[in-house]
């Protein structure tokens, strides 16, 4: 059988198919801790699962709008004005099954065949083939650890050719944790706005984060940037929603007009009492959420000082998201009973074989010499996983 070449051009999601073999063991009867999954532990909360139970109970079981029932995209708007100071109006919100699939049907809608996409890295590990199934090229810049993970103006300007289209920002990022501040943005909007190009902001863990961060959507900065900037979000991280896979987007009448188009031809609608879950997720009492980040903060702060008593490992303390993306570069080469792990892919498999700890490769994010640790899980396993790490990696020679 000989199979597209776009199917050939990408990989199954790393932390999906890590999570998965975790999973897997566990079912052996394996001793496993994961630190790979990119999702929340609490439960939806009981008012969003009733919202949805109600709406299966009445019936409203049938098809939507191909792009989402109204009054989702009215809790939307509702939403992006009071919390992001950002007016948009129910035309330029469009209901997806999930972020993932509101970033696909963006890259659809925008990208032509060799359009240049700026994706800053560590980025999220779907990025690239997003932007690849579309046609176009993605134009990788690296970030430092010293840095913050924060790409610069200057690195921005001189990557950008005739042919860029688009650049992504994550803030907070998967998988670092790292943030933009309102001078950051500022920065990078100037330069878009004198090349021309589009921004395309990631908000997915807008609300999750820490030591007083205030989260700025770079859409919410003037009317000039946000009709150039598509913004997307959802309700997975804030609202423990994973499963239900609704996602959103805002942005241009044109731009979302087309990616409506696109959803009509390949999903049609996201499930319908799904959408009702999601309405009253944004329409209901936003009190789980700041717990949920207090907590996520305590351990953020447990898993990062574990980790920095690791010799020789340095890392970046996350200011948002919940994950950490831990330096282990140095371990990189050494030996296992004879055998050189050459790579983070090589040594997450002995974490995982000797350690019985699932953690995700850097090189997967863009950022060889890194591992990714996600830590929406109890501090008791978080301390453990921890100490497993700093055991199996105490014998390599």
């Amino acid at each position: 059988m000989k199979l597209s070449r776009r199917s050939q051009k990408v990989k199954p999601s790393p932390t999906l198919a890590i999570t998965a073999k975790a999973k897997a063991m566990r079912t052996q009867g394996i001793d496993v801790i994961s630190f790979g999954a990119g999702e929340p532990d609490y439960d939806t909360p009981q008012h969003i699962k009733e919202a949805a139970i109600k709406a299966l109970q009445e019936g409203f079981t049938k098809y939507t709008p191909a792009g989402g029932i109204n009054e989702l995209k009215d809790a939307i708007t509702e939403k992006l004005l009071k919390e992001n100071k950002i007016h948009y109006k129910r035309d330029q919100i469009l209901i997806s099954c999930g972020g993932k699939h509101s970033l696909y049907n963006l890259a659809q809608a925008l990208i032509n065949d060799g359009d240049e996409v700026i994706v800053p890295a560590p980025y999220w590990v779907s990025y690239p083939p997003i932007i690849m199934l579309a046609g176009g090229k993605p134009v990788i810049l690296s970030t430092s650890e010293e840095e913050g993970f924060r790409l610069s103006p200057e690195a921005l300007e001189e990557s950008i050719t005739s042919k860029t289209k688009a650049m992504i920002i994550n803030s907070p990022s998967n998988p670092t944790g790292s943030a933009y501040t309102r001078r950051d943005l500022e920065k990078l909007a100037e330069i878009a706005l004198k090349h021309k190009i589009y921004i395309i902001s990631d908000e997915i863990y807008e609300k999750i984060v820490y030591d007083g961060f205030e989260h700025v959507s770079i859409a919410s900065l003037g009317e000039e940037i946000k009709n150039t900037t598509i913004l997307v979000n959802g309700v997975s991280k804030t609202y423990s929603m994973t499963g239900w896979r609704i996602g959103y987007t805002a942005g241009s009448r044109e731009i979302i007009e087309a990616m409506d188009k696109i959803q009509s031809q390949s999903t049609s609608n996201p499930t319908s009492f799904a959408q009702m879950g999601a309405l009253a997720a944004l329409c209901g009492t936003q009190e789980n959420i700041m717990l949920m980040a207090e907590e996520y903060q305590r351990r953020r702060d447990l898993i990062w000082e574990s980790l920095m008593l690791i010799n020789d490992i340095s890392c970046y303390k996350p200011l948002g998201a919940f994950y950490v993306f831990p330096n282990i570069g140095v371990y990189l080469g050494r030996r296992f009973k004879g055998k050189k792990l050459e790579d983070s892919s090589q040594l997450s498999s002995f974490l995982l074989d000797e350690a019985r700890v699932a953690v995700v490769p850097g090189i997967d994010f863009g950022a060889e010499g890194y591992i990714r640790l996600s830590y929406p899980i109890s501090p008791k396993v978080i301390q453990e996983g921890v100490k497993r790490i700093k055991e199996a990696l105490s014998l390599l020679d």
